[in-house]
């Protein structure tokens, strides 16, 4: 024994494990979790905002061709400023005949005929009435019946600028091999620079983007679509 010196325990002691100091500790997953789906929601937004700019800017730059031409016109309902353009082309032979799509059933051709002031002649000779569709699916539907029964291969499509995005996209998904020409009728509201500032055109603009969206998500899946037909809800009740 050597006096003078104590005895060291032969098993080495390894000193506790400590965050180095001014590091924050390591983040569980749950956190990690969160954090990317924060970083998610706010890339989604960014993407729908920048979006919503490019179709606003598609929408009110939109402007009909100088010197239309078809084989044939289409008009879909909503506002009877559309139905008069149409009838002015169909006037004016930028298409042979002119189909409006979307009639409610209640609706006549005369009541039509009186309210755009077209003449009988025209009316009788080059003028279809669609009964049959209830949205813009089902006008996209009845319009493509309607151009395969009349053989044309090329159509004017007229419509409010807002609602012709969609309006395409339902056509060009049911008849790709069909030229769509569109024909946009200009809404009041959006015929000056700072639409932006008034709710309702800004309200208009926010819902039909929202409906471009799901149209297109639709269109891609399949899911959730429909004929848009009344014959086609009248056979399903049926």
């Amino acid at each position: 024994m050597t006096m003078g010196h104590t005895t060291r325990n032969p098993i080495r002691q390894e000193p506790e494990l400590e965050h180095p100091a001014g590091l924050p500790p390591r983040r569980g997953p749950i956190r990690r979790m969160l954090r990317w789906a924060g970083f998610g929601c706010v890339l989604a937004i960014a993407l729908m905002f920048g979006g919503f700019l490019r179709f606003a800017d598609s929408v009110t730059t939109l402007k009909p061709p100088a010197e239309p031409k078809a084989d044939a016109i289409v008009v879909l309902t909503g506002g009877y400023q559309r139905i008069d353009q149409a009838v002015e082309l169909l006037q004016k032979g930028a298409g042979k005949r002119l189909l409006i799509s979307g009639v409610h059933p209640t609706t006549t051709t005369a009541q039509i005929r009186k309210m755009t002031q077209g003449s009988a002649d025209l009316f009788s000779c080059c003028v279809d009435i669609g009964h049959d569709a209830i949205d813009t699916i089902g006008n996209a539907e009845e319009t493509s019946n309607w151009i395969h029964a009349k053989g044309y291969k090329s159509v004017l499509v007229v419509t409010n600028n807002y609602h012709m995005p969609r309006t395409l996209a339902e056509l060009s998904y049911v008849d790709p091999d069909i030229e769509f020409i569109p024909y946009p009728v200009v809404n009041s509201d959006l015929k000056t620079r700072n639409w932006f500032t008034d709710p309702n055109a800004m309200r208009v603009m926010l819902a039909e983007y929202l409906k471009v969206l799901l149209a297109g998500a639709r269109n891609i899946t399949g899911f959730g679509r429909h004929t848009g037909l009344r014959s086609a809800s009248v056979s399903a009740a049926d």
